[in-house]
């Protein structure tokens, strides 16, 4: 693996993997991980090879959020701050897979919420403890409480609690929960299901669910048709439906 000393990264098998690794400050966010995680993120999006990206960290914490004693250094604007790499991993139409290895707080919760499956660690948990230090959350109100029912999005975020991963999956926050030893293999077997799957297919169905979120029906059904012929005119479209003809397993490219 390599990129920083902030971010582990490596792409096989069509798969990215983004390991946060500061695990000696419980992987809280500083200027470098912020800029090690926005090369990631680029690289996901524009590189043909990448089909699926994983997100997990090293050590026993997946994030504790923002690094609150680092003095940032002066720069000239080319890196993202939070928000604004929360909102270029939105806009990233290849399947992330959020991999919780331990407690995921304030702002990697939001990375967690910008995932589009979520498996969690037993003994893990997802939260947003800004309140207990004076300050306000952006990824708790704007992405948590649309992925909870509104009182129970409140009862941890008015309180600073953390949600167990056992709630978490209740509530549909989470996909699956296994034991620690075992999720990198389950972040593996979720991320081999979806390449079985053709690639440019799956970024579709993604865009079309994102850009149609917050639409009117008439709206969603416009956008979702034309990425669906978009879709069709592509070279793993042909191949998927000769490959259904001729009754054996397709051979996708990705074009």
């Amino acid at each position: 693996m390599a990129l920083g000393e902030a971010v582990k990264y490596e792409v096989r098998n069509h798969v990215a993997w983004i390991i946060l690794n500061r695990p000696d400050k419980r992987n809280a966010i500083n200027f470098a991980m912020r800029q090690e995680v926005q090369e990631a993120f680029t690289d996901v999006k524009y590189n043909l090879d990448v089909w699926v990206a994983v997100i997990s960290a090293e050590g026993t914490v997946f994030c504790a959020g923002k690094d609150l004693k680092e003095t940032p250094p002066d720069d000239d604007g080319s890196i993202m701050n939070n928000d604004e790499l929360y909102l270029f991993q939105r806009g990233i139409y290849k399947p992330f897979i959020c991999a919780i290895n331990g407690p995921c707080f304030a702002q990697g919760g939001g990375f967690a919420m910008n995932s589009d499956i979520i498996i969690m660690a037993e003994g893990t948990s997802i939260g947003w403890p800004q309140v207990k230090r004076g300050i306000s959350s952006v990824s708790g109100p704007c992405m948590g409480i649309h992925a909870l029912p509104w009182a129970k999005a409140m009862e941890y975020l008015l309180r600073g609690k953390p949600m167990p991963a056992e709630e978490c999956l209740q509530f549909g926050l989470a996909n699956e929960i296994v034991p620690r030893a075992d999720l990198m293999t389950a972040a593996e077997r979720w991320a081999a299901e979806i390449c079985e799957c053709a690639p440019i297919a799956v970024r579709g169905v993604k865009e079309a669910a994102c850009r149609g979120m917050d639409l009117a029906f008439e709206d969603r059904v416009k956008i979702s048709r034309d990425i669906c012929n978009r879709v069709l005119l592509s070279e793993d479209s042909k191949e998927g439906i000769l490959a259904f003809k001729d009754k054996r397993d397709p051979v996708w490219t990705g074009r």
